[in-house]
């Protein structure tokens, strides 16, 4: 049977989730609540993991060895790098993968991104999940959706200087804080998973502005959409 994680940074990104569960029980593991229970009829498990990249690996592996998720999908906000997403538009995870790794002092070989050691440089989503997220897409009322990289590092992107440079790397759609680190760690235990992120800024000069402003709104609504998601994955 699927059972599903849903990871989510912030209490905002989830709560929508979490008010709409049926058959709720609460678990405290390594700093986190896990709310166990049912959405639309499907297993799940949804926790705020907190900010950051340690977080989100910690996170994925309490879910994959404690509550034996089968499938993972982490939501929430992030910033656009992209300009013809605007605030409330969506990107659907291609892949994932760093913007804030470096090794290439090492070995100049080494490019952005690149972990040492992994026969991989950018972490793929699966290929079901990203169909059934692209679906889902077509059913909401507001806001598009484009399939592509996210790029992550432990950094809140709110200058046009560092937004560029992570373009250029990257070639991702948006940035944020946490998406690199859960495929990654979904890849290492061969966990299927897809990254749902709503825009809720510009990831420029304007983005300490559009944040406060447009995080809850975006959130709410990356939320409508993982319930999409769940109603054709079941």
């Amino acid at each position: 049977m699927k059972k599903l994680g849903i990871i989510g940074a912030m209490t905002v990104e989830i709560e929508t989730l979490k008010s709409k569960m049926t058959n709720l029980t609460q678990i405290d593991k390594a700093g986190m609540t896990f709310f166990a229970g049912e959405l639309e009829g499907m297993p799940v498990v949804v926790v705020v993991c907190g900010v950051g990249k340690v977080n989100a690996a910690l996170c994925v592996q309490v879910l994959c060895d404690c509550f034996g998720v089968t499938h993972l999908v982490n939501t929430g906000v992030a910033g656009s790098l992209c300009s013809e997403l605007d605030i409330g538009d969506f990107v659907i995870s291609r892949d994932a993968m760093y913007h804030d790794f470096t090794c290439h002092i090492l070995n100049p070989a080494y490019v952005v991104g690149q972990v040492p050691g992994l026969p991989v440089l950018t972490f793929p989503a699966d290929k079901m999940m990203i169909d059934y997220a692209v679906t889902a897409s077509g059913m909401l009322h507001s806001g598009k959706a484009r399939l592509g990289r996210v790029a992550s590092g432990d950094q809140f992107i709110a200058e046009k200087t560092v937004k560029e440079k992570i373009i250029a790397d990257t070639g991702a759609l948006c940035t944020e804080m946490e998406g690199a680190a859960i495929a990654h760690a979904a890849w290492r235990n061969d966990v299927p998973f897809v990254i749902i992120r709503a825009i809720s800024d510009k990831a420029d000069d304007s983005a300490e502005m559009d944040f406060p402003s447009f995080e809850a709104i975006a959130a709410k609504k990356c939320a409508t959409f993982v319930l999409e998601f769940i109603k054709l994955m079941r």
